[in-house]
């Protein structure tokens, strides 16, 4: 079980940092549940919804690119430390954090994004 989590949640950030917005919601199940920790993020449900979120996001966010800082797999559960760059308005951001994430099948059930909000404040305040 392991293996297969593990496989599905790089997969699904390497979708992300490819910007398909269909490649990117195969990844994750019709019912997914994509929740945000931080109060400048905004969860969803369905994966209908995540694809037609996506489209503005990756345009907002330009050139989006996740490094994986590592893979924590127990089960179905893994922690996937990050570094997310992107331009912001032209700015250049760097936020870490960290996604939490519930797999069933091959696929992405739950995604929990914890990463702080002020710091991506203080970063387009520039």
């Amino acid at each position: 079980m392991g293996a297969v989590t593990r496989r599905a949640v790089i997969r699904y950030v390497n979708a992300l940092n490819r910007h398909d917005p269909d490649e990117i919601a195969a990844c994750v199940t019709p019912d997914f549940h994509n929740e945000h920790t931080s109060a400048a993020g905004r969860s969803l449900r369905g994966r209908e919804a995540y694809r037609d979120r996506l489209v503005g996001f990756l345009a907002e966010f330009a050139g989006l690119s996740y490094e994986i800082e590592d893979v924590i797999v127990e089960g179905d559960r893994a922690a996937v430390p990050y570094r997310m760059t992107f331009l912001y308005d032209g700015a250049p951001v760097l936020i870490r954090g960290v996604f939490r994430f519930l797999v069933a099948g091959d696929l992405v059930a739950h995604r929990v994004d914890y990463w702080d909000g002020a710091d991506f404040e203080r970063q387009i305040a520039r």
